[in-house]
């Protein structure tokens, strides 16, 4: 992954796994440069524990050592070292929080060697918003759920999804909701509650239509048209209420 985005000439920050991974580090010992390849537990142990410094404005403590990596990972490619930084992050205690354990802290890495440890956790942090979106459209704005198999039918799947999650920020910003799912839950909450008053209308209207048979000898021809006029003024209501006549979208056309 760290690959493509070189490739694709991209800065990749991403979380590493405390594995076996091996990383060039360099150190100067005696006026002579040490060169060692040590997975991330070895450079914990060697560059980082012990040293840890505050990050400014954040409740965190980290260390950045810079090494190098070899993205190609097979034994027969020619090597691709190149030079990446290491973030060692760990959480501050504070007040009640209990002391961070020896084993209690994660490690970020980045092609950009220049970043400060408050900008690559800043930057990291934005992924957050991304996961939120694809958990919403995945779980309830219906990303990739209609039926068809032509690719042009899931490149509008997508877009369609992003537009409903557009317009569900745009309502929480109008209405100061605390969330997007609690916006998303009153809005469903509304929607429930016209329909329920439309399946609600049409128990109603057989009530209403069977009283009137009864009537229809003194009405005549006119029982049709007063059940016209009902049922058109009954439509009405279910328009005003969905916010689609047409007074309403030319006064939000203004």
């Amino acid at each position: 992954m760290i690959a493509i985005a070189e490739d694709a000439l991209l800065t990749p920050i991403v979380r590493m796994k405390k594995n076996t991974m091996k990383y060039r580090y360099r150190q100067i010992t005696g006026g002579q440069v040490i060169c060692r390849e040590m997975d991330v537990p070895a450079l914990y142990r060697d560059a980082v524990r012990g040293r840890w410094v505050k990050v400014p404005g954040q409740l965190h403590q980290s260390k950045t050592v810079d090494v190098e990596l070899n993205l190609n990972e097979s034994k027969d490619d020619t090597q691709r070292w190149v030079k990446v930084r290491l973030l060692f992050v760990r959480a501050m205690a504070e007040g009640d929080k209990p002391t961070p354990g020896k084993h209690d802290w994660a490690v970020f890495l980045t092609t950009d060697r220049a970043l400060t440890p408050q900008r690559m956790l800043e930057l990291y942090a934005m992924r957050w918003a991304i996961e939120v979106y694809f958990k919403e459209v995945k779980q309830h704005l219906g990303f990739m759920r209609e039926q068809g198999t032509h690719y042009a039918g899931y490149i509008a799947s997508m877009h369609l999804a992003a537009i409903r999650f557009c317009l569900l920020a745009i309502a929480k910003h109008q209405h100061q909701a605390s969330s997007l799912p609690e916006m998303r839950r009153q809005l469903c909450t509304n929607v429930s509650h016209i329909d329920y008053a439309s399946r609600l209308w049409q128990f109603f209207r057989a009530l209403i239509s069977g009283a009137l048979e009864e009537v229809k000898t003194l009405l005549g021809d006119k029982l049709d048209v007063l059940m016209q006029t009902i049922d058109l003024h009954v439509k009405r209501f279910f328009v005003q209420a969905l916010q689609l006549d047409t007074k309403l979208l030319r006064m939000e056309a203004l």
